[in-house]
């Protein structure tokens, strides 16, 4: 896979879409108000409102540059159309460790990632072990608790 693209599915996509549109169409025009009135209140140095709302408008607009940034250049892989025993990005991984445990792994973009979810970046060391592994395989995974070694249960794309 190469590193300078930003894979992502098709749900992660939307979901920087939504926060992008969040943003631009419901947040900032509310505070740009609120900026506007604080300002018609005569001095802005010691305007709580008018600080506050122009740092927020900064912290908005530089998180929009970003969702424009990375909506732009994201590369949106459907784990629908996906299909065998390689495990792929986008593919979820049923993994079975030496204690008979299974833990499941969904590989997704960097911008979608959420462990409490099991979803796991395609950038992790996690990940990087599992990619191009298939059905079957056992996998060494370095974590900062020391080596675990696993079997690769089930790949599915879904």
């Amino acid at each position: 896979m190469d590193h300078s693209k930003n894979y992502i599915t098709p749900e992660g996509l939307a979901k920087l879409r939504a926060e992008y549109q969040e943003l631009m169409h419901v947040e900032r025009p509310k505070l740009v108000e609120v900026v506007a009135w604080a300002a018609s209140n005569g001095d802005r140095s010691e305007n709580a409102d008018y600080q506050y709302g122009k740092r927020r408008l900064r912290e908005i607009d530089k998180r929009v540059r970003f969702l424009t940034k990375r909506i732009e250049d994201a590369e949106v892989v459907d784990p629908k159309v996906m299909k065998g025993p390689t495990v792929l990005f986008s593919a979820t991984v049923t993994l079975l460790n030496e204690d008979g445990d299974e833990i499941t792994y969904q590989i997704v973009g960097e911008d979608e990632f959420d462990p409490k979810q099991g979803k796991i970046s395609w950038k992790s060391p996690v990940a990087r072990a599992l990619l191009g592994k298939k059905l079957g395989d056992e996998v060494k995974l370095v974590k900062p608790s020391g080596e675990d070694y696993v079997t690769i249960e089930n790949v599915v794309y879904k």
